[in-house]
């Protein structure tokens, strides 16, 4: 039977929705993507750096809980307090107007208690076998763990060889599942940082981090007026300090005694020890109160700044052409995956949702599982222990009995 009209007209829509998809998808530019599908051919595509000969080793795993053991694995620091360094190459481009997208994914299934989850973006003439903190590079970008103060993504940009971190402050996520980090940054100067495909943070760059002189200055030939008050509080005039409020901080403690066996000759002549003083209060300081000539802060009259100059290309570098990890970990145990570069923000949110988006339920079904295991094992051990000892006691009882 013939499609009807209605039919056709669904047919006709899901084809064009599909040839959109696909010239999307076709529109996009990969520059750099790596998910280590193949086994151990990262190996050929990975340089380890050996700028020192204690570097911490990577090897390939999905770790204890994973949401697929073949799409979940990733490359994994495995040695306690080390270094690592390691990079991949790939054709070098330029970002310049266009959108430049770094993503991938961290796992920090140690709950890393001190260490670095970030990558770094360098240009092509990297010196890969020497890779350290000291190589130059364009971006790094990622999580950054270290005690209880240090929970922060990274967002620092290269601008004419100085290094400009984000001012605004940008937590990471802590527990030890998997999470997708994106970067974005486009040709009008925005920038925008995504964890599990959800916005984060997004700004101007030139606003949010300091490649250039401010353009306004406070107009250095104007002077606040000499009669402008601008003390919220003040002393209060008719405060007044109390009687017998001056007291020494310290007086002699005359209730101790000269010890029998002092020397004069070898301790030199005998004094009353100073104790602190339970009258004394301190400095005082008449109370404050509300400033009645109070004008506030003074606006200081700005002008533009002459050393300002606009620059429209502070998000754009040449010769990108390396991917690399270069970071300092106490507790091993991370492991990164899913890296991918391109110019299509569509394309990458796609990507992270057909990697991270697919296994990261059942990773987390798998821990939680785990540790039920876990827990049912400790509570066996625990019976049978109880068990062993309430048996060991019984005997001995009845050994006790039969004497």
């Amino acid at each position: 039977m013939a499609a009807g009209p209605a039919a056709r007209g669904l047919l006709l829509l899901g084809a064009v929705l599909l040839l959109g998809a696909v010239l999307g998808a076709a529109r996009a530019v990969v520059y750099f993507q790596e998910q280590f599908l193949d086994g151990g051919g990262w190996r050929q595509r990975w340089v380890s750096s050996e700028s020192r000969p204690d570097l911490g080793t990577f090897h390939l795993s999905a770790g204890k809980f994973y949401g697929d053991p073949v799409r979940d694995r990733g490359l994994q620091t495995r040695e306690n307090s080390k270094f690592y360094a390691i990079s991949s190459r790939f054709k070098p481009f330029s970002n310049k107007g266009k959108t430049l997208v770094i993503q991938y994914t961290v796992k920090h299934e140690q709950k890393i208690d001190c260490g670095g989850g970030y990558i770094k973006i360098f240009s092509s003439d990297l010196d890969q076998k020497n890779l350290s903190g000291a190589s130059p590079y364009y971006i790094m970008f990622g999580p950054d763990i270290c005690g209880s103060e240090t929970k922060k993504v990274h967002v620092i940009l290269n601008y004419k060889n100085k290094l400009h971190p984000i001012k605004k402050p940008i937590r990471c996520k802590v527990d030890g599942y998997t999470h997708l980090y994106t970067l974005i940054i486009r040709p009008d100067q925005t920038y925008e940082v995504k964890i599990d495909n959800e916005v984060a943070a997004l700004g101007n760059l030139e606003d949010d981090l300091d490649f250039l002189p401010p353009k306004k200055i406070n107009d250095p030939a104007v002077k606040k007026p000499s009669d402008w008050d601008d003390r919220a509080h003040i002393a209060d005039p008719n405060d007044i300090k109390p009687e017998h409020w001056d007291e020494p901080e310290y007086i002699m403690d005359t209730s101790d005694e000269k010890p029998e066996d002092w020397d004069h000759t070898v301790h030199g002549e005998w004094r009353y020890p100073m104790v602190k003083n339970p009258l004394y209060k301190g400095e005082w300081k008449p109370r404050q109160i509300d400033n009645p000539n109070y004008r506030g802060v003074w606006p200081h009259p700005q002008i533009d700044n002459p050393h300002y100059s606009p620059d429209f290309n502070i998000y754009s570098y040449e010769n990108i052409g390396a991917i690399g990890l270069d970071i300092w970990q106490v507790s091993s145990g991370t492991i990164f995956d899913n890296f991918l570069i391109t110019d299509d923000e569509d394309y990458a949110e796609d990507f992270g949702d057909e990697t991270w988006g697919e296994t990261k339920d059942p990773e987390k079904e798998m821990n939680i599982r785990q540790a039920e295991e876990e827990q049912q094992r400790k509570r066996v051990a625990e019976e049978e222990h109880f068990d062993q000892w309430f048996k060991k006691k019984q005997e001995g009882e009845k050994r006790i009995s039969n004497r």
